[in-house]
């Protein structure tokens, strides 16, 4: 089962107190396939939700709405009669004779109602995809009018979407994961929240250890190719001078070197019989690689 339809059995099965069931239903309503005094149905895929807006109808028009399944598998309810139309318009205080989609605000009467409504929404319209694989939710709005009135909701409530067109619809959506924790949140679909949430610290904690073995693994490609240049460093002087040529404080190191090729240059530190830092141990590897290269180009002038 996709994570979507997992939210969307969650919000289908909510009990609400009435004030919220009128936002949800004007939610379910406004953000369906067809919401006009012409025109008023949903197709879904998703059972229960054709259920719920079957009470969002019956609830505004006091009639039982018509739902059909299609050939492809989906559920298409509408409200055949005209007259029913104009009821549900009159009972959420909506223009009758406007063509353009409204928000009325009346119908969300308390501060509760925004996630009820947000939920008729997101039901009618909305997707979320599976947390593991990505951070995106969004609703596809058919017009563009509802789209800004819709934003600007959002505005009030502190949340940032953003806006696309896709095949001719407006698109809002998130791909920040706090936005989108706090809208199924204001939804009321806690078991999805908290699975969201148990998701992403996964994600963040595996984002963690993969940056830390990235990092380990280039550090340790750098020592190998650092211990492999002075390696080759000290062969050059061995064959061209002998390490005898080398002043006594470099020479143990060279030697040291050549007898652990696998370790660190740092690793090389205990097994030196002088004291030497880090610091002191780099400066005197350069100077070895410094000696090589000085005899490099004296050979080659030679030549």
């Amino acid at each position: 089962m996709s994570f979507a339809k997992e939210v969307k059995n969650e919000l289908t099965q909510m009990q609400t107190e009435d004030c919220c069931t009128l936002a949800c239903s004007y939610g379910l309503l406004l953000f369906s396939r067809a919401f006009s005094v012409s025109e008023i149905s949903l197709l879904t895929e998703h059972s229960g939700v054709a259920s719920l807006y079957c009470d969002a109808v019956a609830l505004l028009s006091g009639y039982v709405a018509d739902l059909q399944e299609t050939p492809g598998g989906y559920s298409q309810v509408s409200v055949r009669d005209r007259q029913q139309r104009i009821n549900i318009f009159e009972k959420l205080g909506l223009p009758v004779q406007s063509p353009r989609k409204q928000i009325n605000l009346a119908n969300l009467q308390n501060e509760c109602c925004f996630g009820a409504f947000l939920r008729g929404a997101f039901l009618a319209c909305g997707t979320v995809t599976d947390p593991t694989k990505d951070y995106h939710l969004e609703f596809s709005i058919p017009s563009a009018g509802l789209c800004e009135q819709f934003i600007k909701l959002f505005d009030e409530f502190d949340l940032s979407p953003r806006t696309t067109r896709r095949n001719g619809v407006s698109v809002v959506y998130f791909k920040n994961s706090t936005d989108i924790e706090d809208i199924l949140a204001h939804m009321g679909a806690s078991d999805t929240y908290m699975e969201f949430i148990g998701a992403k610290v996964i994600k963040d904690i595996r984002n963690q250890v993969n940056r830390k073995c990235n990092f380990e693994n280039a550090n340790a490609k750098r020592a190998v190719a650092s211990a492999g240049a002075q390696r080759d460093a000290i062969l050059y002087i061995q064959e061209k001078r002998g390490l005898d040529s080398l002043p006594k404080q470099l020479r143990e190191l060279a030697q040291v070197r050549l007898d652990n090729p696998e370790l660190s240059t740092a690793a090389l530190l205990p097994l030196l019989s002088e004291s030497l830092t880090k610091s002191g141990l780099h400066h005197r590897m350069k100077k070895i690689e410094q000696f090589a290269e000085e005899l490099k180009n004296r050979s080659e002038n030679e030549n």
